[in-house]
C-alpha cells in the first residue's frame, strides 16, 4: 500500500510550486484531481517561449508541465458558472485536501474558499500558496520567484562582491518557499486531523519559505546586528575554503571548510604555506595563490585529488553530465516511462526515499480533462447530470486547450 493511498487531494493550482507540491503527494500515491478550466487549462501545458513552447503536432502537453503533473488525473469545470462550481463543491465534500494558488480573495468570489468548502467538510485540509500570504501589506500584490526573492534579502546576497545581483539558477522562492513548505504543511495537518478529526487552513507565504531559508545569516543579525555585504558571506563567496575555482579545463567546487579538509588539501598539494589563507578574501594574495593551484590541474585530475585526500573538492557539472553522473543514476533520480502521445519520457525523480512504502514515479501526466466524467461519476454524479455539465459548458472532456482562452501569462 502507498504512504498516501487514500488521501484525495484537489489542486486548483497552476505553473510551479503547486504542481511540484502536489506531484510529491501523487508519487506517494495520493489521488490528486487536478482541476483545470474548461479553456486552456494549467498555463504551463503551453510552456513560455523561452523554454521552447511550441507544441509538437499531436502533442498535449510541454514538458514542462509533463516534469509537474505525474500521477495525476485531470478534470475541466467552469468555476465562474453556476454547475461547475456546484460540481467542485460535490467533489470537495470527499476530499481530505484542497490546494490553491491564486491571489487572496479569489477563491471567495469564487465560491470556493476555506470558510465555504469546511461547511460541508470540517475535516477539509486547505492549502493556499501565495507570493506574500493571507494577511500584511502585500497581500495582494503580483510577484514571482525573483520578487519574493529580492523582498526577503536572499538576492541581495547573492553574487560576487561589487557586483551585481546574481538569481539562483533554481527557484528559490517558487519551491523552497512555497512548494516544499506547502507540501510540509499539508501532512503535518493530515497528522493533526488523525487526533482532532478536524481540518484547518494551510497559508504558505512563497516570500515567508524563502526568508526562513535565511535562518543563519539572520540569527547571527539578531544577536550582533550583522550586516552581510553581497560576496563577503562565508558562505556566498567570502572565503579561499569555500569556493568556486577555475581548473585548467572547466570550474571546480572547494568546500574545504572544516581545518582537517583545508589541512588535507594543503597537505596534498604540498603547499603548507597556504594553510594561514583558508580565510583569506577573494581578490587577496592569499586567495590568488590558492586560486593559481586550481588552474594547475583539469576538473577530473581535482576528482581524483579528491578521492585520495578526502577535501570536499568537486567538478562543477553541466546539466547534462550531472543528470548522466554515476551518481544520478545510482540513486535513481532519472525515471523514464511512456507517456501517452508522446513516447518515452525521462523525468527527475523523487528526491523523498521510503525504505517500506517507496514513491511510484511511473505514472504519466494526464491529458486535459481526461477524467471528467470518471471523477464526477465516483462522487455521484450520474450520466445525464455529467452529460448535463458538459452540453452546458460548465464541464469539459478530454480535448486540445483552447489558446484563446488561456494559455502563459506573464
Amino acid at each position: 500500500m502507498a504512504a498516501l493511498e487514500g488521501i484525495t487531494v484537489l489542486d486548483l493550482t497552476r505553473l510551479f510550486p503547486g504542481g511540484f507540491c502536489t506531484q510529491l503527494l501523487a508519487d506517494f500515491g495520493a489521488d490528486v484531481i487536478k482541476v483545470e478550466d474548461t479553456g486552456a487549462g494549467d498555463y504551463i501545458r503551453q510552456a513560455p517561449p523561452f523554454y521552447g513552447g511550441e507544441l509538437d503536432p499531436g502533442q498535449t502537453a510541454s514538458a514542462l508541465f509533463l516534469s509537474l503533473n505525474r500521477n495525476k488525473r485531470s478534470i475541466r469545470l467552469d468555476l465562474k458558472s453556476d454547475g461547475g462550481r456546484e460540481a467542485f463543491l460535490r467533489l470537495a465534500e470527499s476530499a481530505d485536501v484542497l490546494v490553491e494558488g491564486f491571489r487572496p480573495g479569489v477563491t471567495a468570489r469564487l465560491g470556493v474558499d476555506y470558510e465555504t468548502i469546511r461547511e460541508s467538510n470540517p475535516g477539509i485540509v486547505y492549502c493556499s500558496i501565495t507570493g506574500y500570504g493571507q494577511d500584511g501589506p502585500l497581500r495582494d500584490r503580483a510577484g514571482h520567484d525573483i520578487d519574493y526573492q529580492a523582498q526577503v534579502g536572499i538576492l541581495g546576497l547573492t553574487g560576487m562582491a561589487g557586483g551585481p545581483p546574481i538569481q539562483p539558477a533554481v527557484q528559490v522562492g517558487d519551491l523552497g518557499g512555497g512548494a516544499l513548505p506547502a507540501a510540509f504543511g499539508i501532512l503535518t495537518a493530515l497528522f493533526e486531523k488523525q487526533r482532532s478529526g478536524q481540518g484547518q487552513l494551510v497559508d504558505i507565504s512563497m516570500a515567508d519559505g524563502a526568508l526562513s531559508w535565511l535562518a543563519m545569516v539572520a540569527g547571527r543579525h539578531f544577536v550582533d546586528g550583522y550586516e552581510p555585504v553581497r560576496g563577503e558571506l562565508e558562505l556566498a563567496g567570502g572565503i579561499a575554503c569555500y569556493l568556486p575555482y577555475e581548473a585548467s579545463d572547466g570550474w571546480v567546487a572547494c568546500g574545504a571548510l572544516e581545518p582537517k579538509f583545508w589541512k588535507a588539501f594543503c597537505d596534498g598539494v604540498d603547499r603548507p604555506d597556504l594553510l594561514e589563507h583558508q580565510f583569506a578574501r577573494p581578490g587577496s594574495e592569499g586567495w590568488e595563490a590558492v586560486a593559481a593551484v586550481f588552474r594547475d590541474r583539469s576538473r577530473d585530475e581535482w576528482k581524483a585529488f579528491n578521492d585520495e585526500h578526502d577535501c570536499c573538492i568537486e567538478p562543477i557539472l553541466g546539466v547534462g553530465e550531472a543528470l548522466d553522473s554515476e551518481l544520478v543514476r545510482e540513486r535513481g533520480m532519472v525515471v523514464e516511462f511512456e507517456q501517452p502521445g508522446v513516447g518515452m519520457v525521462r523525468q527527475l525523480g523523487n528526491p523523498v526515499r521510503l525504505s517500506e512504502t517507496p514513491a511510484d514515479t511511473s505514472g504519466p501526466a494526464p491529458a486535459i480533462g481526461a477524467d471528467t466524467e470518471t471523477v464526477l461519476g465516483e462522487v455521484g454524479f450520474t450520466e445525464e447530470e455529467v452529460g448535463a455539465l458538459l452540453e452546458s459548458g460548465a464541464a469539459a472532456g478530454p480535448g486540445a486547450p483552447d489558446a484563446s482562452t488561456g494559455g502563459f501569462r506573464l
